[in-house]
């Protein structure tokens, strides 16, 4: 076996284990049937690289070496369990007579099929959501607890816990490690999209903390939808994902002014979006709508994207068409927030008294108690209407329900910018 030693071993060994951890796991899993022994007989692998790697050198194929240890280890730990005999042999007489002298991988057809199992197992809906996007992140992103408990801003034993409690959850709930097939695949496909969805938000628009954007959470989640994409090229809506996550992604840039502040949409410099990703986002929503099936709520949010990108100036906007856009979408996925965006498009569209109504309507929305979003859209619609002290007390209640500091700042400026100009019309 050829090996090639680098400066710095253990910066190879870790850019090695986030390419290859994912399939690692994923070939794993479909041996031993079990998606958490499966990660710990990849850490025994990655554990072996570490203490070897650094005095022998990187091998020619590192993820070929990486699997061999690891199915050493699980033939090693069914021998020590008494247990499964006949898989035992089955095995080694795999090893024996699969293997050539160079360490043998899974074709590219196994590690497809592999790596879409582990995506539908880690995104399980017997999971919480934030168990599934921990595990998600841990297994196919190869990030480290420490890694997503900084990017979720809690501490690294919740984190621990969370991915813990879900492996044991798996386990015990006996899911197997599979692809489902018809309508369980439809309501798998929906969580599996979410998790990336609310990985690529959290990135997006920070949540709490003193960054507005964490570019690294939206290029994991965009490389999760990629991937997905091309397991699952039949499935219009992870399409649709993959293209709104290019488009929103390619504002990225022009988000954040010089000192980190949120810069909003229509403020934005146009020409520092990024056309390639826009052309790519554009092209992934093409093959969503060529499948042929009626568009769903990530289709129908990714044409939303798309004509805010096709605008060359904010002015351009075809508000309009976003608003139709929007009532289709709350037909199709009703939900609070999407009618407040549609009360957003409405007010540009047809008059901010339109989308006041609309926004004025969640007032009483149970779930969006506490949204400072729902006092932000009134806001900025009342100051549009000239309403300018209920429009400061909105800007004002909203930046004492954001968590996000830049976001807070750029509410209380908003708010300190209104002056009294005489009884609200």
């Amino acid at each position: 076996m050829t090996t090639s030693a680098g400066p710095d071993p253990h910066a190879r060994i870790d850019a090695v284990w986030r390419l290859e951890a994912a399939r690692i796991i994923a070939g794993l899993a479909r041996m031993v049937n079990d998606v958490g022994l499966a990660e710990e007989l990849a850490q025994d692998a990655l554990v072996a690289a570490l203490e070897q790697w650094p005095e022998s050198g990187v091998p020619d194929n590192p993820g070929a070496w990486l699997m061999a240890v690891g199915k050493r280890r699980a033939i090693d730990r069914i021998r020590r369990q008494q247990r499964l005999a006949h898989k035992i042999e089955e095995i080694g007489r795999d090893l024996e007579t699969q293997a050539p002298p160079e360490f043998d991988i899974p074709d590219d057809e196994h590690i497809e099929d592999d790596l879409l199992r582990l995506v539908f197992t880690a995104c399980h809906p017997v999971l919480p959501t934030q168990a599934r996007v921990a595990l998600t992140l841990r297994m196919l992103g190869g990030l480290t607890t420490d890694e997503i408990a900084h990017a979720f801003l809690v501490s690294e034993p919740t984190v621990a816990q969370r991915i813990v409690r879900a492996k044991r959850t798996l386990s015990e709930a006996g899911v197997p490690f599979e692809v489902p097939e018809g309508p369980d695949r439809a309501a798998r496909v929906s969580s599996v999209l979410e998790v990336i969805y609310l990985i690529f938000n959290e990135g997006y628009a920070a949540s709490a903390g003193d960054a507005w954007v964490r570019a690294d959470l939206c290029r994991e989640a965009l490389r999760l939808g990629r991937v997905l994409a091309e397991l699952a090229p039949g499935e219009p809506e992870v399409h649709g994902l993959a293209a709104l996550m290019e488009i929103q992604a390619s504002r990225t840039r022009a988000r954040t002014g010089p000192s980190g502040e949120p810069v909003p949409l229509l403020e934005q410099d146009r020409g520092r979006w990024d056309r390639l990703l826009i052309r790519r986002g554009f092209a992934a929503l093409l093959r969503a709508k060529a499948i042929g099936e009626p568009p769903g709520p990530y289709v129908l949010q990714a044409a939303i994207a798309a004509s805010h990108a096709q605008a060359r100036t904010a002015e351009e906007t075809d508000w309009a068409q976003i608003a139709s856009l929007y009532e289709v979408l709350a037909n199709v996925a009703p939900s609070p927030v999407v009618e407040l965006n549609r009360a957003v498009a409405v007010g540009m569209a047809h008059g901010p008294d339109k989308g006041l109504e609309l926004a004025d309507a969640l007032v009483d929305e149970p779930s969006l108690r506490g949204y400072h979003l729902l006092s932000s859209v009134r806001a900025d619609l009342l100051e549009r209407l000239g309403r300018l002290d209920e429009a400061r007390t909105q800007f004002e209640r909203a930046a004492e329900l954001t968590r996000n500091a830049p976001e807070r700042k750029v509410l209380l400026d908003r708010a300190a910018s209104l002056h009294w100009r005489g009884p609200a019309q």
